[in-house]
């Protein structure tokens, strides 16, 4: 019963291990051409000039600062709505209507003319509270249009942190892909060896399951490190609104 399990189990694994090779052989083509691959990082600051530009975030500071801006440019200037200029205008007929009474006599006239008439005035009022109250509403419009430039550079602080932050992470990330993708080549290049001597009788079983798992292992970090770099490439490729070089 024993002999029959372990004449199974060799089948099954040399079954595996034909589809291993056949999907390996497919993946090798992949890893040669990310082993022949540079990135071609652009400089830090670049890439920091280049997120706060897209900023959605750092454009609706901008244009808050501008609102502010307008609110202090019209404090300054409200005292004028108590001043101004007045001017009337009529143009018609003007009808007159005359009596004249000498004693023994009364004589009446009526008169018809056409007249333009006009009239202009400057006026000035004077409101007690807009007059205490202008100094405390043009210091408060400063104090806002202050807040919001410290917001909007406090904003863009935070955007230099963060790509910072990220663009470093995306270097370690693309270094520990490159070193997993020599030890899979390197695995897998002791794998062929092994299962050339598994073939041959030379290697255990026990052995060749060993480094089959240890391979399976390998394949597995590499595609974790590939996903974890490509996710961070793209997220700064997003966020700086442009797509970073390849170098064969």
């Amino acid at each position: 019963m024993s002999k029959i399990f372990k004449i199974v189990s060799i089948i099954s694994l040399l079954v595996l291990q034909c589809s291993s090779l056949n999907a390996q052989a497919f993946n090798s083509s992949k890893d040669t051409l990310l082993r022949n691959v540079r990135f071609e990082f652009p400089p830090l600051e670049v890439i920091i000039d280049s997120v706060i530009k897209n900023s959605a975030m750092v454009n609706f500071r901008n244009q808050h600062v501008g609102v502010k801006e307008s609110t202090l440019a019209s404090e300054r200037i409200y005292w004028t709505r108590n001043f101004g200029i007045q001017a009337d205008t009529r143009y018609g007929n003007l009808s007159n209507f005359a009596t004249d009474n000498d004693g023994i006599n009364t004589t009446a006239a009526l008169t018809t003319a056409k007249q333009f008439n006009y009239s202009v005035g400057v006026y000035l009022k004077f409101p007690i509270f807009d007059f205490l109250n202008k100094k405390n509403q043009v210091k408060l419009a400063e104090l806002e249009v202050e807040e919001a430039r410290s917001m909007a550079e406090f904003q863009k602080q935070e955007i230099r942190q963060t790509v910072i932050r990220l663009y470093q992470e995306m270097l370690f990330k693309n270094k520990v892909l490159q070193i997993r993708s020599k030890s899979l080549a390197d695995a897998r290049v002791n794998m062929q060896m092994v299962e050339k001597e598994f073939k041959n009788g030379i290697v255990a079983i026990s052995e060749y399951v060993r480094i089959n798992s240890m391979t399976a292992n390998m394949e597995a970090e590499y595609e974790k490190a590939m996903s974890e770099f490509i996710t961070l490439k793209k997220m700064l490729e997003d966020m700086a609104g442009f797509v970073f070089g390849l170098t064969n």
